[in-house]
């Protein structure tokens, strides 16, 4: 009689684990086929990539020599040093290329760069990624959800930048110097798709008007109160007709319009919206919108009361309730621009000493903010939302990999640079961070400038919020 050996089970367990281990291996084998084309080795792939075969701008070309480094590098380590946190452009653009480039002459390019070759190098750079299969959280009803917000960068105080307004508050002037940014973003994604930069001094207002020419087919763009006025509803429209394309945006509460017909059978209404000429109380146009009033509310909370213009004017294909509800997403500019703030700037501060340089840098930022989106999306690999990949962890590794990369270019072969692709992506999911839960910060700031509630005490409340059509 055999007698069972005692490393039988141990044996077992062993072969379970190959077993295991061999599939990993197969799956990790099947996701790099069929992503071997998505996928780019460094830094530079990945910038070019991003212009999607489009050649870079160049600067006019001018009398004597031409310059020693090429602009387009002079692009590609600007935006590598702004995804840093330490190091100067100068050793960045080291790790990237053979040449050196001291910092005086790294200055002195930059400054000689005219504004708009960067204000081309983001037009061609920038461009939708969402696909309706593949990122079904960016899309509704078939239309790709955008936003468009504008922020302010702070600025060193020095000469240069005398030139620009400091903002006026109950305590007197701001501490620094700032400069308007308006971007105009893929919200499922955190993909900007066009931005436009305050360095001449221009206001939010204006910022946001010239993207409206940038507003891609069958999208819908949401907005937030500033924008919710009778001009800038007209000249949304207009860019909306021309692309086929619409609108959602918060309405003033003070705005007087006049009702079209009787109330829609899902509780909103068509409305006339009088357009009146700059300066002047002539009326030069009506708009015809939908308005939708609705009541938000949270137990234990103040009943919020949100007015909705939209030019979806059909309640069986745009649900009042569920349009409403749509509107939340917009929070997701807010996001969008606190990893760029937050986590991709290196400080308070931008590290520009002029307007010029400053408005370079921030090109750069949001620049860098698509590529991580692009990476992003790849790490995902349409199994769970793009926007459950963390960006910081994300940013953390792409640093790391981009470095191997350009310092080991010539050490590395095909097959290493490959697997360590596949497990930087491997590891940015592992990274995902889990669902949002539904939260409710007070409408108050530490330091009221106007009638704000001063806040005192940090909280944030939970539970369901509670959308109701007025």
């Amino acid at each position: 009689m055999l007698r069972r050996s005692p490393n039988k089970p141990k044996r077992k367990r062993n072969a379970q684990y190959n077993t295991s281990a061999r599939r990993a291996r197969r799956a990790r084998r099947a996701r790099r086929t069929s992503g071997a084309a998505d996928q780019v080795e460094g830094f530079g792939a990945a910038f070019a990539q991003l212009f999607g075969g489009r050649e870079l701008p160049v600067k006019p070309r001018g009398r004597g020599r031409p310059p020693r480094v090429p602009l387009t590098a002079l692009f590609q380590a600007l935006v590598f040093h702004v995804m840093h946190r330490v190091g100067t452009l100068g050793e960045h653009f080291g790790i990237l290329f053979p040449d050196a480039l001291g910092e005086s002459g790294s200055s002195e390019r930059r400054q000689g760069v005219p504004w708009q070759v960067f204000a081309e190098l983001m037009r061609r750079a920038l461009r939708p990624l969402a696909q309706v299969r593949r990122h079904p959280e960016c899309f509704w009803r078939g239309w790709r959800l955008l936003a468009v917000d504008g922020i302010q960068f702070s600025l060193y105080n020095t000469p240069q930048n005398k030139k620009l307004r400091k903002a006026k508050s109950r305590r007197g002037r701001a501490a620094f110097a700032k400069i308007v940014t308006s971007v105009l973003l893929e919200v499922g994604l955190h993909n900007p798709l066009a931005a436009a930069i305050g360095h001449d001094g221009r206001s939010e207002w204006e910022l946001t008007r010239s993207l409206l020419a940038q507003l891609p087919k069958r999208a819908l763009l949401l907005a937030d109160r500033l924008y919710g006025c009778a001009a800038f509803a007209a000249q949304a429209l207009d860019a909306c007709q021309r692309v086929g394309s619409h609108f959602l945006i918060r309405a003033r509460s003070h705005i007087k319009v006049r009702t079209v017909g009787g109330r829609l059978k899902d509780g909103s209404r068509l409305v006339e919206v009088p357009v009146r000429a700059k300066g002047s109380r002539k009326i030069v146009r009506h708009l015809t919108l939908r308005e939708i009033n609705v009541k938000v509310s949270r137990p234990g909370h103040r009943t919020q009361h949100v007015r909705l213009w939209t030019t979806l004017l059909d309640p069986a294909t745009a649900p009042a309730l569920e349009v409403s509800k749509l509107y939340a997403q917009r929070w997701e500019h807010e996001l969008y621009y606190r990893e760029v703030k937050r986590v991709l700037r290196k400080g308070e501060l931008l590290n520009s000493y002029t307007v010029e340089t400053a408005a370079q840098e921030i090109a750069a930022l949001v620049l860098a903010s698509a590529l991580i989106a692009r990476e992003r999306m790849r790490a995902a690999a349409g199994a769970e939302p793009v926007l459950r990949i963390s960006f910081a962890k994300t940013l953390e590794l792409l640093r790391s990999l981009w470095l191997v990369f350009a310092l080991g270019d010539d050490l590395l072969t095909e097959e290493q640079k490959q697997e360590l692709l596949t497990r930087f992506y491997e590891q940015a999911r592992r990274s995902a961070t889990p669902p949002k839960r539904a939260r409710s910060c007070p409408r108050a700031v530490r330091q009221p400038v106007s009638k704000w509630p001063r806040l005192i005490k940090n909280q944030s409340d939970h539970g369901p919020v509670v959308f109701k059509i007025a």
